[in-house]
């Protein structure tokens, strides 16, 4: 596996992890009606802003396939005094969850937030997604909730932080 900054050329296989990442991870949580909206090409959209800004890196199988991502930079909210950084995504195709391959994209995000001389970072997971032991387990302590809505439906994330000397 390599993990590696993201070329502009590797938005088109991030939208479609993206987008089939949300599928599976969040299947029986948010409304199908919803899953069914996202696109890859809207997808594609977002991630060819978002990588030459330099904060997204992706997980490559042997074959060169992209199979996850994680990207972050400094907290959007506000809301979280002590808390400058912010890890916004990281998400990989279900069949290469649990190998350890989302432990390192978080360290790049973490380890990028460093050098950006940002001592904290924070992460919003919906209290329903199973992802939130991965943070607990990564160090992550819950510091707050925000309610979000998604498809018509009210949900509840949980707000994690990570503080660093």
């Amino acid at each position: 596996m390599i993990i590696r900054k993201a070329k502009d050329a590797d938005a088109k296989e991030i939208a479609k992890v993206h987008v089939d990442s949300w599928r599976t991870t969040y299947k029986g949580i948010v409304p199908d009606s919803y899953l069914e909206t996202l696109h890859y090409e809207k997808r594609e959209e977002i991630w060819k802003t978002a990588i030459p800004k330099g904060n997204v890196f992706v997980a490559e199988n042997e074959e060169g396939k992209i199979v996850g991502f994680a990207n972050g930079g400094k907290e959007r909210s506000g809301q979280y005094p002590g808390y400058a950084g912010e890890l916004y995504a990281v998400y990989l195709l279900e069949a290469y969850q649990g190998k350890g391959i989302g432990s390192t994209l978080v360290n790049k995000v973490t380890q990028y937030l460093k050098e950006m001389g940002l001592n904290s970072m924070i992460i919003c997971a919906l209290a329903d997604n199973p992802a939130c032991m991965f943070y607990e387990t990564l160090g992550g302590k819950r510091i707050g909730t925000e309610e979000i809505e998604i498809g018509g439906k009210e949900f509840i994330e949980i707000v994690f932080g990570w503080k660093w000397e």
